[in-house]
């Protein structure tokens, strides 16, 4: 995919690529969750480009403070600062035609933040979603499967080190660090099967994460709550899709969804994790797809 860089109004950079012609009929944006990167979705860019081929245009980027996108203030590393940059990637990198937005955990958070923030914008670009392993309550459901005491100290602690975390600046994780705690990444992420390639891209996303982007954007996702937002939204053909086996936003978050917007095709992927575009391409891509099929048989050639 050709990568470009999009610098934004406060001189952050956002590594941004793009797959397929400029007036395709239709382009999905997909964004990445907390900590990761745009690579997490290269299975379905794969899958997307041999079955739609030109019809559809494929948008991935990395989110400020990830991957290979450049660092950010303090203050900035909130869900509202990343509604308002995914505004920008879709006014400089799709300025036409209608759009498809896909959201991994934060990325789905920033998907509705963008319709929270930018409403008229949002009305008018977009025609489809596809919500995966994400949430619009925050922390509210999130327990890691475990009991509610221990649930309480795993939050304390993980406040207490967020709040450590965002004051270390650009540094990122050290390698060693990462492979000890390979194991409780494994853990977290993912459900009953896990492929060790995906362990490796998982922590080699990690390594690409600024300190400050770990830990400062923290407080902001375990406060959002848009079910309002989600419920105005209407007709949009839409997919959420959830692990049951998923530690941090488990299907009480995509069963919320769907039922702030009920357009919404549910689906709930018996012994996945947290990580589903990994541990269920097949399932996503679907998703993906129908969502995709829906939105070119509405509007077989329209241009905005």
């Amino acid at each position: 995919m050709p990568d470009l860089e999009l610098r934004l109004p406060d001189d952050v950079r956002l590594h941004v690529s793009v797959a397929g012609p400029v007036d395709a009929a239709v382009t999905a944006v997909l964004l990445h969750g907390w900590t990761l990167d745009g690579r997490s979705w290269h299975r379905q860019v794969a899958e997307l480009r041999e079955r739609f081929g030109g019809r559809v245009r494929l948008v991935t980027y990395d989110a400020r403070g990830h991957g290979r996108s450049s660092c950010l203030a303090l203050r900035d590393a909130t869900l509202a600062q990343l509604g308002d940059d995914l505004a920008a990637v879709v006014d400089e990198i799709v300025p036409s035609g209608p759009i498809v937005l896909v959201g991994h955990s934060m990325g789905g958070m920033t998907v509705m933040e963008y319709a929270h923030r930018h409403p008229d914008r949002f009305a008018t670009r977009t025609a489809g979603l596809v919500f995966v392993s994400t949430t619009a309550e925050g922390h509210t459901h999130t327990a890691y499967g475990l009991s509610p005491r221990i649930t309480r100290l795993i939050r304390l602690a993980e406040t207490a080190g967020a709040g450590v975390l965002a004051r270390c600046g650009g540094w990122r994780p050290p390698h060693a660090l990462l492979r000890a705690l390979r194991p409780s990444i494994r853990w977290m992420l993912f459900g009953d099967r896990c492929d060790p390639a995906d362990i490796r891209l998982v922590t080699s996303a990690v390594a690409r994460a600024t300190l400050r982007s770990i830990g400062g954007f923290r407080a902001s996702i375990g406060a959002q709550h848009r079910l309002e937002t989600l419920a105005a939204l209407g007709g949009l053909p839409a997919a959420a899709l959830v692990g049951d086996r998923d530690r941090l936003t488990p299907p009480p978050c995509a069963e919320s969804i769907a039922a702030a917007l009920p357009t919404t095709e549910l689906t709930v992927c018996p012994g996945a994790g947290h990580m589903l575009m990994m541990e269920r391409p097949d399932e996503v891509n679907a998703a993906l797809a129908g969502v995709l099929d829906r939105v070119l048989a509405g509007r077989p050639a329209t241009r905005l």
